[in-house]
C-alpha cells in the first residue's frame, strides 16, 4: 500500500480549521524548517480553557484532518490529563495546551529562532 504524500500547507489548514471549530485560542504556527536538527517542519500551538475544551480541540482536529485528507496522527500523547496534548503528524506537530500550562512552558520562546505566524480568529 502506498501512502500518498500530504502537503504541509493542506494539513496545517485542516488543523487550524479543526481548532477553530471548537474555538481554540491563541493559534500560532512555528516554522522550524530553517532551524538545524529539528524533529519536524512545523509546530501548530493553541490553547483551550479547560481539559474538556483541550480534548474537544484534539478530537476536532482528528475528525477534520481525517475527513479532508484521510490522514491520522502517527502518535498522540497527553490525552489522559488533557493539560498538554501533543499530536504528531510527522512533519507537523500540534501542541494543544490549557492556558496556564502553555504560559508555564512557553515553548514559543524555546524555539525563538522559528518564524512565528499568529492566526487571527473571529470569536
Amino acid at each position: 500500500m502506498i501512502k500518498k504524500e500530504i502537503n504541509n500547507d493542506q494539513l496545517i489548514a485542516q488543523i487550524i480549521k479543526g481548532i477553530e471549530e471548537v474555538k481554540g485560542n491563541n493559534i500560532e504556527i512555528l516554522d522550524l524548517r530553517e532551524i538545524e536538527n529539528t524533529v519536524c517542519d512545523y509546530f501548530v500551538i493553541c490553547n483551550g480553557s479547560s481539559n474538556t475544551q483541550v480534548n474537544a480541540i484534539v478530537n476536532s482536529i482528528q475528525k477534520t484532518v481525517s475527513k479532508a485528507l484521510k490522514d491520522k496522527p502517527w502518535h498522540i500523547e497527553g490525552s489522559d490529563n488533557a493539560e498538554w496534548v501533543l499530536m504528531d503528524y510527522v512533519n507537523v506537530v500540534v501542541h494543544v495546551f490549557q492556558k496556564h500550562i502553555r504560559e508555564y512552558y512557553d515553548i514559543e520562546s524555546l524555539w525563538g529562532d522559528a518564524k512565528i505566524t499568529q492566526i487571527e480568529t473571529n470569536y
